[in-house]
């Protein structure tokens, strides 16, 4: 499996558009299943938050709901005209707002588990570092004080 390491704007833009293409060939292949749509979305908002550099893990959970508005563009039903269209959007963002929350849940839990991952291997280290309790200096210090 490929591991690659997107910064905070490059899984933006990753998500972005791979949802916006999801949306296009829901609209091909299925009639614009907002079912369908939502249900692909789980899986690229997990991709994003498991490709995403450690240092940008925050950005994965901001991004999934933009890339979820930008994917509804092909799928949102509208008629002719900006105001249809918004009109549109908005109302498969308001009845697909399980599946939002959903897609966001799953990227804050998969940086959390990378996140606490990242602190248990940060700890492990910090203790191969550091030298035995009695060789170190400050204990010695502290013992030839009292005695």
């Amino acid at each position: 499996m490929p591991n690659p390491r997107l910064t905070g704007l490059g899984g933006g833009l990753f998500s972005g558009a791979l949802m916006f293409a999801v949306g296009c060939l829901d609209q091909l292949l299925f009639g614009a299943s907002l079912t369908v749509y939502s249900v692909l979305f789980l899986p690229v908002c997990l991709l994003t938050a498991l490709w995403v550099r450690g240092s940008d893990l925050l950005s994965a959970p901001v991004v999934a709901p933009i890339a979820f508005a930008v994917g509804l563009l092909p799928v949102a039903e509208g008629g002719n005209g900006i105001g249809a269209r918004l009109m549109g959007l908005v109302t498969a963002l308001a009845t697909q707002v399980g599946w939002l929350y959903g897609g966001t849940l799953v990227a804050g839990a998969a940086i959390l588990a990378r996140g606490l991952r990242r602190a248990a291997a940060r700890r492990r280290a910090a203790q191969r570092h550091l030298p035995p309790v009695a060789s170190r200096p400050r204990a010695a210090a502290a013992r030839r004080s009292q005695g």
